[in-house]
């Protein structure tokens, strides 16, 4: 059972960790707090916090895209305002001077999430072998060039295994 003082601490983590890296939290309170709830509730259900708008599968590599902060976070506030389940919002809609649009799920099908993970994409690079491997991070983009990706994102804070190998 999720408690008030755990939503409590975890909106302030996220609120802490989201003015740190640039991001803000929706105004909303109650709303808010309804969302962090959620959170909450599927990391009990499933060990990891996956957004609590979409239909989590309880396994934590299909759902890698959907823990919070997701894959799609940054593209629908560029887009909308806001992201998917209004958890982020822009400095804009923060202040109010602006209404975020509705956002569209743009997290792929399983079917197409299954044919993406078959397929071994080839990045195109420089003449010669690099010294180490690229990964970039799902989420914020970051890359870094080293034998295994950081344990947690520098810049957004994710863990590990949200890092795919990019070259």
């Amino acid at each position: 059972m999720v408690s008030d003082k755990d939503v409590d601490r975890l909106v302030q983590d996220l609120a802490r960790e989201a003015e740190a890296g640039g991001y803000h939290l929706n105004p909303d309170r109650e709303f808010t707090r309804g969302l962090v709830r959620g959170l909450l509730a599927n990391r009990e259900r499933y060990g990891y916090i996956s957004c609590p708008c979409r239909l989590a599968s309880g396994n934590r590599e299909d759902d890698l895209d959907i823990i919070c902060p997701c894959d799609y976070r940054d593209l629908d506030l560029a887009d909308y305002g806001a992201c998917y389940c209004g958890l982020y919002v822009t400095a804009d809609v923060e202040a109010g001077v602006r209404t975020p649009e509705p956002v569209p799920d743009r997290r792929p099908s399983p079917v197409e999430r299954r044919k993406k993970k078959e397929e071994n994409v080839t990045v195109a690079r420089a003449p010669g072998d690099l010294k180490y491997p690229v990964w970039r991070c799902r989420v914020c983009g970051y890359l870094c060039a080293r034998n295994e990706p950081p344990e947690t994102c520098p810049i957004c804070r994710v863990s590990r295994d949200r890092f795919e190998r990019f070259v």
